[in-house]
């Protein structure tokens, strides 16, 4: 299956469905499902989360072009801000005539906090816990079998000591749990609960808090793509002029928080609509890798960018990735199913190398907007069509309301209002 998709944009939805069902194996039913605005009934969404009154809706877009680790892929997005996709998409079409992205994962391994306190002796606990851990690692995997028969479950237990916190002293123990290809939150908080009352005893003080860090620094993924100079040119910019002002953009934001958390929003930009539409935690996501890029007392930028020797750009990103296959909403909604299906990954690593990757490029797409043209405008140009509909434009008026104030330089709801009022689109008030 080839990730390319000619004039994807161009086609309509329906063309568009028939596109992807060409290149996948997803079934009749399946596609029926993907293109109904029920899919998730109100009756399934009461079973997942409280006092459900309806389904709220989001767009669900195919980034095309992307090679990760030689393998073609179509990236599902759920998103409702526009150039997101386009943007993903394009930058992986540059990247993919150098070979496409190379991405690695670790261990699927989580943390999970069990924090102690009114310890007599912080120094002494640490030492007898470490000299218990092979007991204690038995007795958080005893409510853990169906993941340690997976080949998962507790791997470590590691001890830290906080002898000032506004509470007091306190000892806080990070059972290392694999998880395998789920995301693993429940099973995580479920070892720590029956792991804190050995942990207890053996320390001398009483349990305080017990779940899992979304910190997830055990459980990384990374990805690297090369552009060449060239690929990057358009208009009045030579390639060269793009890499070093993509590289001084980057700077900027390694050295200055304010612009390191507008850069990273733009790696997630590519990361979250990914998580969201494989029905994942993209809030835990969001909380560990702005952790990570503080994780030197310092917030920086997430990714790195640099001119190579050839002159060509080179970028590399690694961030926390704690997603799943298996297990959760996942599993329970159907669309999530779908957007897994047609991924074709084959575990929760494979997916966190995906989701880096599809960063890395929305990255650059902001940069390379930013260092040259500006932002503004592919967005607006994107962003005039939503101006059109709220303005109460329908089917081929869209179209025609967008182009018109783009060409006068007026991408107001207002202005889409008079266009429509002139052409009889909508009735005076």
């Amino acid at each position: 299956m080839s990730s390319r998709l000619p004039g994807f944009y161009k086609q309509t939805v329906s063309a568009r469905v028939t596109a992807l069902t060409d290149r996948s194996e997803l079934t009749a039913d399946e596609v029926e499902m993907l293109v109904r605005c029920d899919s998730l009934t109100p009756e399934l969404a009461d079973k997942l989360i409280e006092n459900v009154v309806g389904v709220f809706g989001m767009p669900l877009g195919i980034a095309a072009n992307f090679i990760v680790n030689g393998r073609d892929v179509l990236v599902p997005m759920v998103v409702e801000e526009p150039s997101i996709v386009a943007g993903a998409s394009f930058m992986a079409k540059l990247i993919r005539r150098t070979g496409g992205f190379t991405a690695s994962s670790t261990e699927p391994q989580m943390i999970g906090q069990i924090n102690l306190l009114d310890v007599p002796d912080l120094d002494e606990a640490r030492a007898r816990i470490l000299a218990e851990k092979p007991a204690l690692l038995e007795a958080a995997g005893r409510r853990s079998q169906t993941m340690i028969a997976r080949g998962g479950g507790p791997r470590d237990i590691e001890v830290r000591l906080l002898p000032e916190t506004p509470a007091g002293p306190m000892l806080v123990c990070h059972l290392i749990f694999d998880c395998r290809d789920a995301n693993g939150a429940n099973m995580v908080n479920t070892a720590c609960e029956a792991l804190a009352e050995p942990l207890a005893a053996v320390a001398g003080g009483r349990v305080g808090l017990r779940i899992l860090s979304n910190l997830a620094d055990r459980r990384l993924a990374r990805a690297a793509c090369t552009v060449l100079a060239d690929d990057l040119a358009f208009g009045e910019f030579s390639g060269d002029d793009v890499v070093a002002g993509i590289v001084e953009a980057w700077a900027f934001a390694a050295a200055d928080p304010y612009r390191a958390a507008t850069h990273n929003k733009g790696i997630m930009n590519g990361v979250d609509p990914l998580v969201i539409a494989t029905g994942n935690d993209w809030r835990g996501v969001e909380a560990g890798a702005h952790a990570y890029a503080a994780r030197d007392s310092r917030y920086t930028a997430m990714s790195v960018w640099s001119k190579a020797e050839d002159g060509s750009l080179h970028g590399e990103l690694e961030i926390p990735m704690p997603l799943g296959i298996v297990g959760g909403t996942t599993r329970v909604h159907p669309v999530a199913r779908i957007a897994l299906k047609l991924l074709g990954v084959q575990s929760a690593r494979e997916l966190a190398e995906i989701a880096v990757s599809v960063g890395l490029a929305q990255n650059l797409a902001a940069l390379r907007a930013l260092a040259t043209e500006g932002i503004q405008r592919g967005h607006m140009s994107l962003h005039a069509r939503q101006i059109a509909v709220a303005a109460g434009a329908q089917n081929e008026q869209v179209d025609e309301v967008a182009a018109q104030m783009l060409a006068a330089g007026q991408i107001t709801l207002t202005y889409a209002q008079e266009i429509l009022q002139e052409t009889g689109g909508i009735e005076d008030e």
